[in-house]
């Protein structure tokens, strides 16, 4: 299972939010090139990096900072928040980018989803952020209506690379994982599952290694964000943790 170090971008700076909220902004860093450096040299194997501004926008906004993170990563990246066209998805996997996340647009533009899946296979996440199960939108803003299960298998013969699934009401709150939510969505499905929203333990995650095992259900990461710049989860622990729950498989 593999640890994505969330790097959050709202002004240039990395952040971390409370369930979505942009005005509640705690701010880690000013400098995202040499967090993305710091969870490399702790050893992390991805960055989990998300355009704030950008997913309210409706388009990039800190391509700058975003560009200076892919400069100095030596790891995988994966990228969301504002990407809603082809031109823009083929522009960041272009400049670097590993995957591509789109979330507002697998609820708003499906077919894009399709179509990118097809252009660039292997390279394309679907970002599922639900609130009470209901996906939202818009940088979280608004409510699809659509349940968080019924759009995950509207993609399952996309040939997505992922699911991203993020609890909203967790997410940045250190309150848990959903784990059984998560179980739940990746039971019914063939895609694989990352889960988000909520770690605030090293229990936490090898909880959710553990359940994933126990229900056969195919989790293939965890995004973390606020335990690990807090200090709550020791990135070293996590990997160290994550890859036993790999060899009891």
């Amino acid at each position: 299972m593999i640890l994505y170090p969330a790097i959050d971008l709202k002004d240039g700076q990395c952040v971390r939010l409370r369930r979505g909220a942009m005005d509640e902004a705690t701010v880690y860093s000013g400098d995202p090139a040499a967090q993305a450096g710091a969870w490399q040299d702790a050893g992390c194997e991805w960055l989990h990096v998300v355009d704030l501004n950008g997913a309210f926008a409706g388009r990039s906004v800190n391509g700058e900072a975003v560009a200076a993170i892919l400069a100095a990563a030596r790891v995988p990246v994966q990228l969301g928040g504002g990407i809603r066209d082809m031109a823009a998805v083929a522009r960041w996997l272009e400049a670097g980018v590993r995957r591509v996340i789109l979330g507002s647009a697998a609820v708003k533009t499906p077919a894009l989803v399709h179509e990118a899946c097809r252009a660039f296979p292997g390279r394309i996440a679907v970002g599922i952020d639900a609130r009470d199960g209901v996906v939202a939108t818009e940088g979280w803003a608004e409510s699809s209506g659509v349940a968080a299960l019924e759009l995950a298998l509207r993609f399952e013969d996309a040939g997505a690379a992922a699911i991203i699934y993020t609890d909203i009401g967790r997410d940045g709150m250190l309150t848990g994982l959903n784990v059984d939510a998560t179980l739940a969505l990746a039971a019914r499905l063939a895609t694989p599952v990352i889960a988000s929203g909520g770690a605030g333990s090293l229990e936490d995650l090898t909880n959710l290694a553990a359940a994933a095992r126990d229900a056969r259900a195919r989790i293939d990461g965890v995004i973390v964000g606020r335990a690990l710049y807090d200090g709550r989860i020791d990135p070293a622990a996590a990997l160290a943790a994550l890859r036993t729950s790999e060899s009891l498989v």
